[in-house]
């Protein structure tokens, strides 16, 4: 019987299409890919207004799909946000609430016995792989990505690592592999540089071609374009009056773009195209400040929204999210409905067939019905926490959202429907609602003794952090 192989990609929806499926017994299983950008914002985008990058694949994958406004990341860096999306809990829960760098290598890892996405997949005969950067655990811990539901691995496993997109070496599963012509910084000069997106796209086709005829789970998580600001062809910008800097951000944006559309090719060369759901997403939202020189160049903040990377204002929290699988999502459609990433887990169950197992702590809702051109799940709200500096927390409940930067900061309160850029604190006038945002982050907020409250780090000043 013939399966249904479905893509994800960079952004987060995976699972709205049981509803057009086949009755439950008769229904075969659709293939997931997953396709996570390391920061691609909504405004490196050409369907989200983006003028100087070209973007074509994701720009028809919205002219033949859904483009939403506003999905929402998990937080705003790497590590927690992509938690949230594999385990299918907001902040609040997560066991992972900030980037925790461990020496040598590696990151702060996912608990023993964490069910993820990748496990519930598994457990209904999926093969499954992560390709490209993982950042939750290292192979000798209990966050390893090959513990928790992938057969496969192959890319970065140390999201410090992935900075560099000419590292001396990969890992192929457990088994690292050097890359001699790599000195791990920057390309060298003359010939034998590896551009370590070469082999990661290279992993992600073959791992298709081989599983085409089983239902599979790929989750593509492209480093591009974070990290050092690295390519190996500058191809149509190389002659643009730009820095380096500008013209190499610009150049992986596209290339990040050729990499799904080839992605895009495959599943129409194996004649699966018409059976495949593609979504985008990227695991935060705008990366850099307004002023700086590349949010001046590419203008990421043109959508109106406030913030970037590492605050919990909306333009750090929503994504560049599109969904493609013609039939099925309406084409052309733009929703301004909110999803988040936690929803991507409980998707994947009701679009499988697949239980999550009974006490399992899941936030998400399903969003089959929602990808089909439906309205999204109703919830009571969404929640965000971040402990990378200050304790950082916001709630979103219908138009209303509040923002609490350190626990001993006020609650700011905006309007979202009339000011999506929260340029207009409503907190004074509305004193009902701001009690009322203070009741939700309680009830959202667990306790964890890794991720406590405070309004600065510990013997140090707040403020940005680097790593990632």
């Amino acid at each position: 019987m013939k399966h249904f192989p479905l893509v994800f990609a960079a952004a987060a929806l995976v699972g709205g299409l049981a509803g057009s499926l086949p009755a439950a017994g008769a229904a075969p299983k659709p293939n997931i890919i997953f396709v996570l950008s390391d920061d691609l914002a909504q405004g490196d985008v050409g369907c989200y207004g983006q003028k100087l990058i070209q973007t074509p694949n994701l720009d028809r994958m919205a002219r033949e799909g859904t483009r939403y406004t506003q999905a929402y990341c998990g937080t705003t860096v790497c590590a927690p946000s992509r938690t949230s999306l594999m385990i299918g809990q907001h902040t609040g829960h997560s066991p992972i609430r900030a980037n925790r760098e461990l020496q040598p290598e590696g990151q702060m890892p996912l608990p023993a016995g964490t069910f993820t996405v990748a496990k519930l997949l598994k457990s209904v005969g999926y093969a499954t792989a992560c390709v490209g950067k993982w950042g939750m655990g290292m192979f000798d811990t209990t966050g390893s990505p090959l513990q928790n539901g992938f057969d496969h691995f192959f890319g970065y496993n140390c999201q410090r690592h992935a900075h560099s997109y000419f590292p001396t070496y990969l890992y192929n599963d457990d088994q690292r592999f050097e890359l001699p012509g790599n000195d791990g910084t920057e390309k060298v000069d003359g010939k034998g540089a590896i551009y370590s997106q070469d082999l990661i796209s290279g992993e992600c086709l073959k791992f298709i071609r081989e599983n085409q005829d089983r239902p599979f789970f790929l989750f593509h998580s492209i480093t591009l374009p974070h990290g050092a600001f690295q390519i190996n062809d500058q191809g149509i910008y190389q002659d643009k009056p730009w820095s380096e800097q500008e013209k190499n951000y610009a150049a992986m944006v596209t290339r990040l773009d050729s990499d799904v559309g080839r992605i895009l090719a495959l599943l129409k060369e194996l004649k699966l195209d018409d059976q495949t759901l593609v979504m985008v997403a990227g695991d935060n939202g705008s990366s850099f400040p307004p002023n700086s020189a590349l949010g001046r160049r590419f203008a990421q903040a043109a959508n109106g929204l406030r913030g970037y990377k590492r605050e919990l204002y909306e333009g750090g929290l929503r994504n560049a999210g599109l969904a493609r699988w013609p039939g099925i999502v309406p084409a052309g459609r733009v929703s301004e409905e909110p999803w988040a990433f936690w929803d991507f887990l409980p998707t994947c169950a009701e679009l499988t067939g697949a239980k999550i197992p009974a006490g399992t702590p899941v936030d998400g809702r399903s969003l089959v019905s929602f990808l089909k051109g439906g309205p999204a799940p109703r919830r009571e709200c969404f929640y965000w926490e971040l402990h990378e500096g200050a304790s950082l927390q916001a709630v979103r409940w219908g138009d209303w959202k509040a923002v609490r930067n350190g626990p001993a900061r006020p609650i700011e309160l905006y309007d979202l429907k009339a000011d999506a850029g929260e340029t207009k604190d409503l907190a004074a006038q509305k004193p009902e609602l701001v009690a009322h945002a203070a009741v939700l982050m309680k009830a959202a907020h667990q306790d964890d003794p890794n991720w406590p409250m405070r309004d600065r780090p510990p013997g140090g000043r707040g403020g940005r952090k680097k790593a990632e």
